[in-house]
């Protein structure tokens, strides 16, 4: 018997994703989530101690800022945020990234805040 193999359709995982600022999960790699997220505003401060994170994306404009300056990405672009930096992303109109980071972040990083997602999500 043949096995069926599907392609993850990120359009169709995002039609599904209502809500801003709350990360699902389309698939995994090893220990490593891929991570779907609509964000528009500001977000918090934060940093992850143990984990780089890095931010692509598909549709928007992003920055990120760090304490010392900050870095803005386009559609088609992405970035690696390194572990323990400090950094605030912040969409003015709609974005939809995918993220890539270890089973288990929190996207407050250290800190729990009202907008810490609850983890491990799929969608």
């Amino acid at each position: 018997m043949t096995k069926t193999y599907a392609p993850i359709r990120l359009p169709e995982k995002f039609d599904l994703l209502t809500e801003r600022w709350q990360p699902r999960v389309v698939a995994e790699m090893n220990d490593y989530q891929f991570k779907i997220a609509r964000l528009q505003g500001d977000f918090i401060w934060h940093h992850h101690a143990d984990t780089d994170e890095t931010f692509i994306v598909l549709e928007g404009i992003l920055r990120i800022d760090f304490r010392d300056g900050e870095v803005t990405l386009q559609a088609g672009e992405m970035f690696v945020v390194k572990k323990g930096v400090e950094h605030k992303p912040f969409a003015e109109e709609e974005v939809k990234l995918l993220l890539i980071e270890p089973r288990g972040v929190l996207n407050t990083g250290e800190q729990r805040h009202e907008r810490t997602a609850e983890n491990d999500v799929w969608i």
